[in-house]
């Protein structure tokens, strides 16, 4: 089928007369007929016609000219075959300039293959540039939505979670990644942490804006190519319509259908291979509902913050596995009751209470085994057994002894939560 026959008359109705006038005169192109050319590039791609086609349907009307001599009292070579024409060409679309006579093709080939290089051009300028302000609008909507959406902000939400393929009825689990930069929390109120990443714009989580101190380096960008490539595997594997890929605070997020559950290995997999070491990867638990979303996306965040408190090492931290810690945080004055009691005797040891804290630690994370605890520290084994001692003595509990164990595990964690003794507990407890 001839490519012509595909194009709106509108389109390309003045181009057949502009290439007879180069053909006769070897006048080429003005700045009006180009600007027409690149309007007729923007609405073809607005129309969704491809660029091939245009292409197309412009050579096939040079070689017409080409071809042999026009008939000044018809249309111009090639008008005819436009979709839709059955009228001058000219009456319609852009405002080409008209011929200033009509003559002889045959023999003007280089004049009008120079028209038309120019005119193919400026084409394919409007062509590409709709185009790329298509994808910076549906990028703008895209930040939007998944702003609204984990902010919780419920206004069209639903409309647009359709376009992006989200059916908000269902389950959804969010996951988290922070690359490996120096990055503090901030705190966003009572009863709750933040996340732990500051956007690109120097806010942190709900959009405060980050202290000096906390701002640290900036976490990733809107237009990082790293999150785009992860995103274009996500999509590739599980489609557009199932994975939400965005960055926000200087985070990347990943929002996947609770039922799909390889999704979140597949966003740590990408993740471990796209970032240098020292990544965290936090994943929330699966919730209902557009309030799910921001519940998960919390949760992840919060898992990452914790992991720093409590100095864990593993990578991926899961909100499942972490439930216990925010119980803890919720009764603050049973905490800081907690660890003034059983922990404040510790101040008095040589040397402040962090070798001791760090010690407990590491016999707590192997179990028990003091000669893997001392690996941990690159101390002697005798060095750990040393310090156990000093610490029954100070405190008067034992980790060997299975219910001091589960306070004093219990008191360290909650220490790290609350950053003691770099933080002071609250003078009424104390008191």
């Amino acid at each position: 089928m001839d490519e012509t026959a595909r194009v709106p008359a509108d389109l390309l109705g003045g181009h057949p007369r502009m290439l007879s006038e180069a053909a006769a005169t070897g006048r080429l192109p003005g700045r009006e007929a180009l600007d027409g050319y690149r309007a007729a590039g923007a609405r073809a791609a607005e129309l969704g016609l491809p660029l091939r086609e245009m292409v197309d349907a412009a050579l096939s009307m040079a070689e017409a000219v080409v071809s042999g001599p026009s008939d000044p009292g018809s249309s111009a070579p090639g008008a005819s075959a436009l979709r839709g024409s059955g009228s001058d060409p000219a009456a319609s679309g852009p405002a080409w300039p008209g011929p200033s006579g009509e003559g002889q093709a045959k023999g003007a080939a280089p004049a009008v293959l120079s028209a038309l290089r120019r005119a193919v051009s400026a084409l394919m300028e409007g062509y590409e540039n709709a185009q790329r302000l298509a994808i910076r609008q549906e990028e703008a909507a895209r930040r939007e939505f998944v702003d609204d959406l984990l902010h919780g902000r419920a206004d069209r939400l639903a409309e647009r979670a359709e376009h992006f393929g989200l059916r908000l009825a269902e389950s959804y689990v969010v996951a988290v990644a922070r690359p490996a930069v120096s990055v503090r929390a901030v705190d966003t109120g009572p009863g709750g942490t933040g996340l732990v990443g500051v956007g690109s714009d120097g806010t942190g989580p709900g959009g405060k804006k980050a202290a000096p101190d906390e701002a640290g380096t900036p976490g990733l960008r809107d237009s990082d190519p790293v999150a785009r490539r992860i995103e274009e595997a996500l999509v590739a594997r599980f489609g557009s319509h199932n994975v939400l890929v965005a960055v926000r605070d200087g985070l990347l997020v990943c929002v996947a259908p609770g039922s799909l559950s390889a999704a979140t290995g597949e966003f740590t997999h990408h993740v471990r291979q796209a970032f240098e070491p020292g990544w965290c990867v936090g994943v929330g638990r699966a919730h209902r509902g557009p309030g799910g979303v921001v519940a998960s996306y919390r949760e992840a965040g919060n898992a990452i913050e914790l992991g720093d408190r409590l100095g864990l090492r593993a990578p991926v931290l899961k909100a499942a596995d972490l439930l216990v810690f925010p119980v803890l945080l919720r009764d603050r004055e049973a905490i800081d009751d907690l660890v003034t009691t059983v922990l404040s005797p510790l101040l008095e040891a040589r040397g402040g209470p962090e070798p001791l804290l760090d010690t407990l630690e590491a016999v707590f994370a192997v179990q028990g085994n003091q000669a893997a605890a001392a690996r941990r520290l690159g101390v002697s084994t005798r060095a750990v057994t040393y310090r156990l001692e000093r610490i029954r003595r100070l405190t008067g509990f034992s980790p060997d002894d299975p219910t001091q164990r589960f306070t004093l595990e219990t008191a360290v964690l909650g220490a790290r939560l609350l950053d003691w003794p770099a933080q002071p507990l609250g003078p009424a407890v104390r008191a």
